[in-house]
């Protein structure tokens, strides 16, 4: 074991994980071994003959487990990014270690003795300490310290099949996408994809030694050009269907998996005193309850609900013109959708994607970080990475040299990684042993890949969600917190992705497009009236995206905030969850939750609503960074100290506040969208 990387002490630039040394029969001896070290810190917690005190029990059992922790975060970043059959076929027995150890503290009666002791004599704290202390206190009570014995059993079992059911969830879901192929042999049916993802795909082919044909996949810069662009609807058919009944049935089935997920979840809430899995959660959410966020949904139904069905109505008469049929079907509304922009604004969004390759986009995402905020980003050629595409930066504030963050990028798909886009940390900012640690923060895309003849050249959209995960970066980069279950971006769920969807707003600013947006062939910037296509196309079809976003915040409420007994089918509980979300028809043997890995196998069960709650936040913001302009240093270092470096030090109403001056304008979004 000595020659275990996870358990010596981590050598590179800051102490980075070496993880090209780190091979996957090193998790589990290594998280044993931190686990027992971390019993032992809790033990002498528990024996301490002293009077509890804030030192001796809340911040050290804050810091109980800080070997523990980078085996974990290292694990779950790998099980996400690279998951090859090895490391999936770890992660039942490792999470379910780490379940088990979890449950060994949070239902630790003489250790809650202690909590309860120094959260009842009230002492006089600062802001981080008596943040940290309620925390810990309610950590307790919310995951089972006040039950009976027989009680925190049940809880125990339950957070056992947890910790297994998500990542098998997962790992079905995973390997679903990356099987399915769609075969192309006629050119006819490839008119009209970008020839970025036609050239992909004829190079998948040639890989698969078919090389006159080409091969479409599941991959998002694959599927969605396909969908977008094909002009065989039979194709599109089959290309959408194959994504839409993902894991309903067959051998990576995923059904049952649910249905016994939000069973465990409303079992556990009933056990701790809640009705609902979404009644325990939201009570450290800003929306607090249900009810609220129900409330929330259907105000933006009423307003979402004409706005689609006016955006459907356009679209189906595009689709009319040309077939002399209005029976819209799924596979039908993007292909449409796009020739009513082009019709409306003589705009085909690929004609930006010449002007997005993608190491100046990263650029410009770095450009934008240094006039907001001062950091200035240096690649970093000796960091260890899990993968030859993985890239890392040193980030540094540009006037003083201060060292701020790591930051990895991981931005195309394969085959282990899973669909979409996220944030994650390989450490987390916070002070340990006296020493304050900066935080080493990892961004994972799925982008459309370089060819034999281009660059990696993105698509507007992905350039949105590059900007997107790069505002949760700086989340975490910037955080200034004392204890890492405080620091950025351990906030509320509803709040935090308030730094994420703010920075996809600078993309359309011509100010911020000209420093990144050139023609990869002649470096020009985007002709004006592109752009001024661009933005005439901003509110373009806002009614039917808001409510398709509404319906997936609308189904997991139906999942995780009503006990639903006997479900006999997942697909029909979900057609009657989302009626009134749903314009097209329903499709027989398609439902999204099969494959809604927010949910079922990440951590936004009765959160998913925060994408749109968040969304009132970022539009007020960004309207105040407008009012006073764009690059303001006092609005942007207002930000940057109220909301993005404090991290969970506080109620994020009270951090909006003291940043805006004022809590958001509801309606601010529903400005930017031209709802109202």
């Amino acid at each position: 074991m000595s020659k275990n990387p996870l358990l010596e002490e981590f050598t590179g630039f800051d102490n980075c994980v070496p993880l090209d040394q780190i091979q996957p029969g090193h998790f589990l001896p290594a998280a044993k071994l931190a686990i027992d070290e971390a019993k032992r810190n809790i033990e002498t917690i528990k024996n301490n003959p002293d009077t509890p005190t804030f030192e001796n029990t809340i911040e050290a059992l804050e810091f109980s487990s800080e070997k523990l922790s980078p085996i974990m975060e290292t694990f779950g970043n790998l099980l996400h990014a690279n998951a090859t059959d090895e490391i999936q076929s770890l992660a039942p027995e490792l999470f379910g270690l780490h379940a088990s150890f979890a449950s060994d503290i949070s239902l630790d009666s003489k250790l809650f003795e202690r909590v309860k002791a120094v959260y009842d004599s009230k002492p006089k704290l600062g802001i981080e300490e008596s943040r940290l202390l309620k925390n810990s206190y309610k950590s307790f009570t919310r995951n089972g310290a006040l039950l009976s014995e027989n009680k925190k059993e049940k809880i125990r079992t339950i957070d056992q099949r947890l910790s297994q059911l998500s990542p098998e969830f997962s790992e079905k879901v995973i390997k679903a996408t990356s099987e399915f192929e769609l075969i192309v042999e006629n050119k006819r049916d490839v008119e009209g994809i970008p020839e970025s993802a036609v050239e992909s795909a004829k190079e998948l082919a040639t890989a698969k030694k078919a090389p006159d044909k080409w091969i479409f996949n599941l991959e998002m810069p694959s599927y969605i050009p396909f969908l977008t662009y094909s002009p065989s609807r039979e194709l599109r058919e089959k290309m959408w269907m194959a994504y839409a009944s993902r894991c309903l049935g067959g051998k990576y089935d995923t059904t049952q998996i649910i249905q016994e997920i939000v069973s465990l979840k409303h079992e556990r809430a009933e056990i701790l005193g809640y009705e609902t899995h979404a009644h325990y959660v939201l009570e450290e959410r800003m929306a607090k309850t249900p009810e609220k966020v129900e409330s929330f949904l259907n105000e933006l139904i009423e307003v979402s609900r004409p706005a689609a069905e006016r955006d459907l109505k356009k679209v189906t008469e595009v689709m009319k013109e040309e077939t002399s049929s209005d029976d819209m079907k799924p596979w039908d509304f993007a292909y449409y959708q796009e020739k009513l922009k082009k019709k409306t604004f003589d705009f085909d969004s690929e004609e930006l994607r010449p002007y997005f390759s993608l190491d100046k986009v990263v650029s410009g995402a770095f450009e934008l970080a240094e006039k907001l905020y001062g950091l200035s980003f240096s690649e970093m050629s000796d960091i260890p990475t899990y993968h030859p595409d993985v890239k890392v930066y040193k980030v540094t504030q540009k006037n003083s040299g201060e060292y701020v963050s790591l930051f990895y990028t991981d931005f195309f798909p394969r085959a282990t990684k899973k669909t979409g886009a996220w944030m994650t940390q390989f450490r987390e900012q916070g002070t340990r042993g006296g020493k304050k640690l900066r935080p080493h923060v990892s961004i994972v895309c799925n982008f459309t890949k370089p060819t034999q003849s281009k660059p990696s050249l993105l698509s507007f959209m992905e350039v949105r969600t590059l900007f997107h995960e790069f505002g949760h970066a700086l989340h975490g980069m910037l955080s200034d917190c004392k204890y890492p279950s405080l620091a950025s971006p351990n906030v509320y769920w509803d709040f935090v992705e308030l730094p994420s969807q703010f920075m996809e707003n600078w993309i359309k600013e011509r100010e911020v497009l000209d420093t990144f947006a050139h023609h990869y062939e002649t470096g020009e910037t985007i002709p004006e009236d592109l752009f001024k296509k661009l933005r005439a196309s901003d509110q373009f079809l806002t009614g039917y995206s808001s409510l398709r976003q509404l319906n997936f915040g609308v189904l997991d409420m139906a999942w995780h905030g009503k006990k639903n007994v006997n479900i006999s089918s997942v697909e029909d509980f979900e057609k009657e969850a989302t009626k009134r979300t749903s314009l097209l028809p329903k499709t027989p043997g398609t439902a999204n939750s099969p494959a809604f890995s927010h949910i079922f196998g990440g951590g936004y069960s009765a959160g998913y609503y925060s994408y749109k709650w968040a969304e009132v936040l970022e539009a007020d913001a960004f309207e105040y960074f407008k009012e006073n302009g764009l690059f303001n240093d006092k609005v942007a270092q207002d930000f940057k100290n109220h909301v993005l470096s404090r991290g969970g030090t506080e109620e994020p109403m009270d951090l909006y506040t003291r940043f805006r001056g004022r809590e958001p304008d509801p309606k601010a979004l529903l400005r930017r969208d031209g709802l109202i």
